[in-house]
């Protein structure tokens, strides 16, 4: 499984790779905002993408639209600090398939991408929350 990480903060891109190593995920590409998303999408097929809502140049919620609009339906999961209602509902329309706020546990990542990609081979029990991933 190839997962697509696009967070502006390298530190907490950092957090979710090794989120993703502890799972067995590993096949991973980073990307520092949503234009950079965009193009590795364009390059590459990704089983799934972990994004950012706020980050420069292009946020979360533009890369969405634009997925979208281009007919790409790779399962999207938003993971973010940003946790009101409206929020996540605007992410839900906007295209993600789900919704994690930050900080989190590697169970309810791994619960996360369980959820929108059924296939998915996750090899940790990951009760244990990433360190720092409340950026």
């Amino acid at each position: 499984m190839k997962a697509l990480i696009v967070e502006d903060s390298s530190r907490i891109r950092d957090v979710l790779c090794r989120a993703l190593d502890a799972l067995g995920l590993e096949d991973q590409v980073e990307a520092g905002n949503g234009k950079e998303g965009l193009a590795a999408l364009a390059r590459e097929r990704f089983d799934i993408v972990l994004l950012d809502w706020r980050m420069p140049e292009m946020d979360g919620i533009e890369m969405l639209h634009a997925m979208r609009a281009s007919g790409d339906h790779t399962p999207a999961i938003m993971v973010t600090v940003i946790a009101d209602r409206e929020s996540i509902l605007h992410a839900i329309a906007a295209g993600a398939n789900d919704y994690l706020t930050k900080p989190f546990s590697l169970r309810q990542l791994a619960d996360k991408i369980a959820a929108v990609c059924p296939a998915a081979a996750l090899t940790a029990d990951g009760d244990a929350t990433p360190p720092s991933t409340t950026e």
